[in-house]
């Protein structure tokens, strides 16, 4: 059975993109195109991954990815975050709980390779380095 992995950007385009090049990887793949969606997509399709940008309508990036690492049921769910902005410089009373982050643009290599290493992250109980230091 694929692996689940729910894209979240607004960037309607960007999303397709991803999603395209996710399925023909292997992968199954939906999209949310805002914070409120992403959510609501999480807990109906709980996917194996979350890939999320943070500047998102209704529900900022950050807030999701919180909102969600703080329930149990996606205690162990990576979520990586693919966004131009950097939450590493950013001065944040509640910095996001992601997993990892990759800034856009981003290689299309080193995204597979990236989801694969989360993904056997969550199978093994192993920690993938790349996430800013909270």
């Amino acid at each position: 059975m694929p692996a689940k992995i729910l894209v979240v950007d607004d960037e309607v385009h960007l999303a397709r993109i991803i999603q395209f090049m996710l399925e023909h990887e292997g992968f199954e793949v939906s999209i949310a195109f805002d914070g409120e969606e992403a959510i609501a997509k999480a807990w109906q399709e709980n996917p194996d991954l979350i890939i999320l940008d943070l500047m998102l309508p209704v529900i900022d990036g950050y807030r999701v990815c919180n909102i969600l690492k703080e329930q149990e049921f996606f205690g162990d769910t990576p979520i990586m975050i693919l966004s131009a902005r950097d939450p590493g410089s950013e001065h944040l009373d509640e910095p996001p709980r992601a997993d990892y982050f990759m800034s856009k643009p981003f290689n299309t290599e080193d995204l597979i390779d990236t989801i694969a290493a989360l993904l056997s992250q969550r199978r093994h109980g192993m920690k993938v380095s790349g996430c800013p230091e909270r």
